[in-house]
């Protein structure tokens, strides 16, 4: 298991955080670290494989210490965990050194994966074509300069909450088959190869809400 070390200014957000992974079994949560006292030397005594940063509002502190982490122990994996995703802040943090970012929208579920992913490499970043649309419009200028259907939205927003190709047929009353040839749009359209490329994309582009994961309906009778 990689060793991770949360990093925040708020003790509820490490714990939540903290709970999850340890949950998956993927990660061991060595260290939580308060952000507002922290320092690279505090987080790489814990030797960690992983540095999960809350961007505490956008806190210069972080990028100063993506920085000094960077620069004392490059090998590590530092994701910041942000609410705004935009252009600005990504570049700041991307320059710093940071190896992802990852919405604090994401949900619970999706989160220990699209961490897990990231620290594989298998995430592409694409900061780069976010929409510079700010405040409540920006869902619908990205999905607008996609050319993403309404159903191919939906679609990746569900996709992107966590729920599986059968909880969305269920819940969208399609089938597994019609949600799979919606996925392949999307995929061609985001320049992605599987859903957690998708996933990532949508969370970092705003176009997901606080959503909770589908439950499983039955059709009625």
């Amino acid at each position: 298991m990689k060793r991770l070390v949360v990093v925040a200014d708020n003790s509820l957000i490490i714990e939540a955080i903290a709970i999850g992974l340890r949950k998956s079994g993927e990660f061991t949560v060595d260290s939580r670290v308060d952000g507002r006292t922290a320092s690279a030397r505090t987080i790489l005594d814990a030797a960690p494989d992983v540095v999960l940063i809350d961007d505490m509002g956008q806190s210069p502190q972080v990028i100063d210490l993506i920085e000094q982490l960077k620069a004392e122990q490059d090998r590590i994996t530092v994701i910041v965990l942000t609410l705004a995703m935009d252009p600005e802040w990504l570049e700041e943090i991307f320059d710093a050194g940071a190896t992802g970012a990852i919405s604090k929208a994401t949900h619970p579920l999706a989160l220990t994966t699209l961490v897990r992913e990231t620290v594989n490499g298998n995430v592409m970043h694409v900061h780069k074509r976010i929409s510079r649309a700010r405040g409540p419009r920006i869902s619908a200028v990205a999905a607008e300069g996609l050319s993403l259907t309404p159903r191919e939205l939906e679609v990746l927003r569900l996709v992107a909450s966590g729920s599986s190709n059968g909880e969305i047929a269920q819940a969208l009353w399609v089938t597994e088959q019609t949600v799979k040839f919606h996925l392949s749009n999307v995929y061609r359209k985001l320049e992605v190869g599987n859903r957690t490329e998708a996933s990532h994309y949508a969370h970092v582009n705003g176009l997901v809400g606080v959503t909770a994961p589908v439950k499983a309906v039955e059709a009625p009778r």
